[in-house]
């Protein structure tokens, strides 16, 4: 049997990740459910592909069952992919193919339509975690069911790809964005270190950045520990891009930063 991690915007107030976890564990009560996160925003699709990018390198191979589905009930499919790390099983709306792609991309995906494999729902088409991904996910990681066996196979490449911003270079320097803002008010974005080497910048320099109309000039260090308390910094986080902290205080409420901001690194004066 293999794990399952699972991922989802459900939270914790209600009852539904207890209730995915019930259903896996009436398909093969022995299989272990290793819960991501259940803080995803709600329907935020980049958020959960983001927060199943990031994890995806660090998980025990097997079944990444993820649920981020403000489409439920709509045309969109319902897929199992197969890849050399294991299976994703999940809405196909953009959420599973970041982190598919990192690990190599799909060998097979197949649209989950056999009704063996669902649970009968008694109200309406509003949760698939339960009714058709939860099994989905507990019978392939069971060994119950091949992946053939849930449905037609889709062309390996017909999952929807999540579109993300690159890195825009200029003669005056570049332009990032925020992705991730965590719980400390650390700011992940998608600018990589190599980035900011290219504009003539290394770690020790003062580097200019620019949030909306105001220019801040941030050192970048490899740690919180670098800078006084309460100073913001620039460094190169655990998954290796450029993040904005502030030493035992929180960068996304001082510098006014939110996912999905645009940001500017300008060139050494």
């Amino acid at each position: 049997m293999q794990p399952i991690s699972f991922l989802s915007d459900f939270g914790t107030d209600d009852e539904f990740v207890g209730v995915v976890h019930g259903v896996i564990a009436r398909v093969e009560p022995q299989l272990r459910v290793i819960d991501v996160t259940h803080g995803v925003p709600a329907g935020d699709i980049r958020a959960g592909a983001l927060a199943l990018l990031r994890a995806v390198q660090y998980l025990p191979e097997g079944v990444a069952l993820a649920v981020v589905d403000p489409g439920v009930g709509t045309g969109r499919k319902a897929i199992a992919a197969e890849t050399s790390w294991g299976y994703f099983v999940g809405p196909d709306n953009g959420l599973l193919a970041p982190a598919v792609a990192m690990v190599g991309g799909a060998e097979m995906v197949v649209s989950l339509e056999d009704e063996r494999f669902r649970v009968p729902s008694l109200g309406g088409a509003t949760f698939d975690g339960r009714d058709v991904f939860a099994p989905a996910a507990a019978v392939l990681a069971a060994g119950q069911a091949s992946i053939k066996d849930l449905g037609p196979v889709l062309e390996a490449d017909a999952i929807t790809p999540l579109l993300l911003p690159l890195v825009e270079v200029d003669a005056a320097g570049l332009r990032g964005e925020i992705w991730w803002l965590d719980k400390f008010g650390n700011a992940q974005s998608n600018i990589s270190p190599a980035d900011l080497e290219e504009l003539g910048l290394k770690p020790g320099d003062e580097v200019r950045l620019v949030v909306g109309s105001i220019e801040h000039h941030l050192p970048w260090v490899a740690t919180y520990g670098d800078v006084e308390p309460g100073k913001a910094l620039l460094h190169t986080d655990s998954y290796g891009l450029v993040a904005i902290a502030a030493r035992e205080g929180n960068a996304a409420a001082d510098l006014n930063l939110s996912t999905g901001l645009h940001i500017e690194v300008r060139k050494p004066a």
